[in-house]
């Protein structure tokens, strides 16, 4: 079997053998007709109306106008319309397809398919039948099906190996995942590569801005489907690719940008409780970040690390001035802080000196001991059990906003004629500590203390053996590790007004807890900067959206975290070495013994 597929974006002449035959037997340029063809229809139809009544979330009426669910698909159909596109070899579409060709159609059909039938579903449930369903709704989910059905017809990118059974539909959707590495690109001048970078960060930060403003869980749930399958989409075709290869060349210029992005994101919220998700998941991602040092870095599987998040909000809560304090004074803010990265520090220290001499899973129980002792602690020191220092189980309550140089966090400021709400203050000043808690991360991983961390990681014997002091470098880790969420803690404890043992928990429906600072870390990527970020901002942000699950929200949960391991276990964003460690290289661990050419001179073993 033959059929035709473009390999360069320019032409239609290569042969395609059974090693890349797709699942629907079609000729290559009628499959991607039928996926140009379908994706139009979907689009055609998200400007007819898809319901009758306004009822139901976003207002689906409408002729002529998208809106709510109706965006999605649009915005999905637009993408696979382009990249079903850019195969044809268009002048000006090539740069969409650097790597994989097919693949990204797939992908974004498939999104569009999800997020249309997802709508149809949830209209026909909650208004009582497919009656319900008005024609723009019946066009659009019939060109997501025409487009997948056209795009499953399209040949892999990648010839099948040797191993793999003939192509079927589940065996064709895993292969998809695999795409070419995109070639090396055309050198641009700077200022085009600069704003190449900006346009990319500008793109984020509006998905990110969408997502975390979406007013119900209907749209959020189509934002999830939309984005994950986009994304997706956009690394198989290599762009992703093309714009890690300008930001590594430009490492200053996108750690500017990144935080000019972050820095416009309060301004871009009309409503004061999607600021404060945002400070909040800022505040989650830093003591990830934190954790990102012990775990990641220096391998110790710390399981009670939210309590030190705990030991610096109650320090920071302790001297903020509370009429509930039973200490009632009053420390300048950035006394308020040092008071709570050191008490940290230093419990840091006194759990981790006589508790990390033990190796994997008796230091996983002692910490998770630790974890439990410090909650227990809080909530005995009431008067009654203990000495009246933290209320117990009422806390501290009435935590007064932080003033910082004149300026007042608790109340709104206008600048540059938008409004800084008291979230939206929190949220920079969040996004300053994030910054210096990267900036801290980043040096120690490069440094040589880093470089030990990681030795000891992989194996402590092996660097022990090497010179390297294993015990005080993991006390060291701990101790850093523990200051930074001290840090965090002192911003926790003013945003929330209030601290209370039950915040610092192993496991719970309310993020920050041990298990979810953990698992923020893997899924996102151990020993990375961005990979915790990522973590971190999916497992506060999912849960704050869809409350309406929080019955099920570990299980689901374990189910995430069981389809992480399995499919991707170095994590969303990982380094080189997980990668080589996870994957297939197609090297071999040990060269081949091969016997010495003729006249060579060999070193005896005896001699050796």
């Amino acid at each position: 079997m033959t059929t035709r597929t473009p390999t360069d974006n320019t032409t239609d002449t290569t042969e395609v053998t059974t090693a890349t035959a797709p699942v629907v037997p079609l000729p290559h340029a009628a499959a991607r007709a039928i996926t140009v063809a379908g994706s139009a229809l979907a689009l055609v139809g998200t400007f007819l109306a898809w319901t009758w009544t306004d009822e139901f979330p976003g207002n689906l009426t409408v002729t002529g106008y998208p809106g709510g669910l109706q965006v999605l698909t649009l915005v999905g159909a637009v993408l696979t319309l382009l990249f079903a596109l850019s195969g044809y070899g268009i002048r000006g579409l090539g740069w969409l397809t650097p790597g994989g060709t097919n693949s990204p159609v797939l992908l974004s059909a498939l999104g569009v398919l999800g997020t249309t039938g997802y709508t149809l579903g949830a209209i026909s449930q909650e208004l009582g039948g497919l009656v319900n369903l008005e024609p723009g709704a019946w066009v659009s989910g019939a060109g997501a099906l025409v487009a997948v059905v056209g795009a499953l017809g399209l040949p892999a990118d990648q010839p099948y190996g040797e191993d793999e059974p003939a192509p079927g539909l589940w065996s064709r959707i895993r292969h998809v995942l695999t795409a070419p590495e995109p070639g090396r690109a055309k050198e641009l001048p700077a200022w085009a590569e600069i704003l190449i970078i900006a346009a990319g960060f500008g793109i984020g930060l509006y998905v990110f801005a969408y997502g975390i403003g979406t007013e119900y869980s209907e749209l959020f749930i189509g934002f999830l489907v939309t984005a994950a399958f986009g994304f997706t989409a956009v690394v198989r075709a290599g762009l992703l690719k093309r714009l890690s290869a300008l930001t590594a060349k430009h490492r200053n210029v996108t750690l500017a940008a990144a935080f000019v992005a972050a820095i416009c994101f309060p301004f871009t919220q009309s409503n004061d409780q999607f600021a404060l998700i945002g400070a909040n998941i800022l505040i989650f991602a830093t003591v990830a970040l934190g954790l990102n040092v012990v775990v990641g870095l220096a391998g110790l599987l710390d399981l009670g690390y939210v309590a030190f998040l705990g030991v610096g909000a109650y320090a920071a809560a302790l001297v903020s001035g509370s009429p509930q304090s039973a200490i009632g004074v009053q420390f300048p803010f950035w006394a308020a802080v040092l008071t709570g990265a050191v008490a940290s520090l230093i419990f840091g220290v006194v759990i981790g000196a006589p508790t990390l001499r033990l190796r994997g899973d008796y230091l996983a129980i002692v910490t998770l001991g630790f974890g439990e002792i410090f909650r227990i602690t809080m909530n005995n020191l009431n008067g009654n059990s203990g000495p009246d220092v933290t209320n117990g189980s009422n806390g501290i309550p009435n935590i007064p906003d932080l003033e910082i140089f004149g300026f007042n966090l608790g109340v709104p400021h206008d600048v540059l004629g938008h409004e800084l709400t008291r979230s939206g203050n929190y949220y920079l000043l969040m996004l300053l500590f994030t910054a210096v808690v990267v900036m801290v991360f980043r040096r120690s991983a490069e440094s040589r203390i880093g470089r030990a961390w990681v030795a000891i990681r992989e194996d402590e014997t092996a660097a022990t053996a090497m010179g390297i002091n294993g015990f005080r470098l993991k006390l060291l880790a701990f101790a850093l590790g523990a200051c930074l969420a001290g840090l965090a803690g002192t911003v926790q404890a003013h945003v929330s007004y209030s601290v209370t043992p039950e915040q610092y928990q192993f496991a719970g429906s309310v993020p920050p807890n041990s298990a979810f600072l953990l698992a923020a870390v893997i899924l996102g990527g151990m020993g990375t900067i961005s990979g915790p970020l990522i973590g971190a901002a999916l497992l506060y942000l999912i849960p704050a959206k869809l409350q309406f699950m929080a019955e099920y929200q570990l299980l689901l949960f374990g189910i995430a975290l069981m389809l992480l391991m399995r499919f991707r276990p170095e994590g969303l964003v990982a380094d080189r070495r997980k990668q080589l460690e996870f994957h297939e290289t197609g090297q071999l661990d040990v060269p081949d013994d091969k016997p010495l050419p003729d006249g060579a001179t060999g070193v005896a073993k005896a001699g050796a």
